[in-house]
């Protein structure tokens, strides 16, 4: 028995990282089943080879409202009913400075990088809202400590990241009391975010930067850079009823202190 017994998730973003650890997770604790947006036919395949039935995977773009609606309607019709969505996608700008940006690189990085860490939770909650609002769920939205201080990357992903605070608490205002809406923000964390495409770094990775582990755990209080793993039960936690009923406009920050950090 888990504190998601017979509950019904969407992740989007679900193939790897915090994303897929949340899956992982949310199984373990009971969870009927999960629908999973991915962004290709080969992440789909893998999920499916190590999940099985557990899980319904939709290939998609998290920024095409169509997309987004597709992985809700394909988890309903899979298992029945939509309890919680995860909005997960994300992508990182590699700490690109303003004025280092080209002047062509300007306006498609902020178009990207806004388009997948904001439009495309907007497009998700819009698609889940009506499945939400009859089940009496919850939204949960994967943040930053870059949402809350500067530092944790270039201005297009820290602005981004603090836009994804303003819209946690405004539709937590707008769909109480039907659906509570929270969000968790992890701190450094070794996980494969990519790059954005516009400034062809698209094939890169977070946790391929060099010295990455070392650097991050010598700057957090706690001594540390957290797995994906480590951050999952607070998404457990905002999910069960049973358990947040009266937690809604909440961000649960998972940065090993950030906060305290020494100057």
């Amino acid at each position: 028995m888990g504190w998601l017994n017979n509950h019904v998730a969407l992740v989007t973003g679900g193939a790897s990282g915090i994303g897929k650890a949340v899956v992982k997770r949310f199984l373990a604790e009971g969870a009927k089943g999960i629908g999973v947006l991915v962004r290709s036919d080969e992440q789909a395949a893998e999920l499916k080879a190590e999940l099985g039935d557990q899980v319904v995977v939709s290939v998609g773009d998290v920024r095409s409202l169509a997309d987004n609606q597709k992985a809700v309607e394909q988890t309903v019709e899979a298992f029945g009913q939509l309890d919680t969505l995860v909005g997960n996608a994300g992508v990182w700008d590699f700490f690109a400075k303003l004025e280092k940006l080209k002047a062509e690189q300007i306006e498609s990085a902020f178009d990207e990088i806004f388009g997948v860490n904001v439009k495309g939770y907007l497009l998700a909650a819009y698609a889940a809202a009506p499945h939400l609002r009859a089940s009496q769920g919850s939204m949960i939205f994967t943040l930053s400590n870059s949402a809350f201080y500067a530092g944790g990357g270039g201005p297009l992903y820290v602005a981004s990241k603090h836009a994804g605070v303003g819209l946690v608490k405004q539709l937590a205002y707008e769909f109480a009391p039907d659906v509570r809406v929270n969000g968790v923000a992890p701190g450094g964390t070794v996980t494969p975010l990519r790059g954005p495409e516009s400034l062809g770094r698209g094939d890169r990775r977070l946790s391929e930067l060099p010295g990455f582990e070392e650097s991050v755990a010598n700057a957090m209080p706690l001594k540390l850079i957290a797995q994906p793993e480590d951050h999952t039960g607070h998404y457990v936690l905002l999910a069960s009823r049973a358990n947040s009923r009266a937690t809604t406009a909440t961000i649960i920050h998972s940065d090993g202190g950030w906060e305290i950090r020494p100057a």
